[in-house]
C-alpha cells in the first residue's frame, strides 16, 4: 500500500512509540475499523503484525494514498479483540 505522512509527525511518532511511520507499509492487517472520534475527516484504525509483533495504525485516506497518523504497539486488550 502507498503510505504518506508528515515528516514532523514521523519524528514525534518515532520518539514516542519507537517506530517510524515508514513501517506502516509493512503492517500485515488483521482488522480495520472506522475511528468515529473525529468530525473533520474520516479516520481508521488497523491492527496487524510487523516483524511478528502486534501494532495499531491510525490513518486516513486521501485520494489513493493512505496517510499514516500514528503507529504504536497494540495493547493486550486490542490484540485479544482484533487480532486473536
Amino acid at each position: 500500500m502507498k503510505i504518506e505522512f508528515d515528516p514532523a509527525k514521523n519524528e514525534a511518532n518515532l520518539a514516542k512509540h519507537g517506530i517510524s511511520l515508514v513501517r506502516a507499509s509493512d503492517l500485515d492487517m488483521l482488522a480495520v475499523l472506522p475511528d468515529g472520534r473525529f468530525e473533520d475527516e474520516e479516520r481508521f484504525r488497523a491492527w496487524g503484525l510487523i516483524d511478528g509483533a502486534y501494532y495499531c495504525l491510525a490513518f486516513t485516506v486521501r485520494g489513493k494514498k493512505v496517510r499514516a497518523i500514528s503507529l504504536r504497539r497494540a495493547h493486550k486488550k486490542e490484540i485479544a479483540r482484533y487480532a486473536p
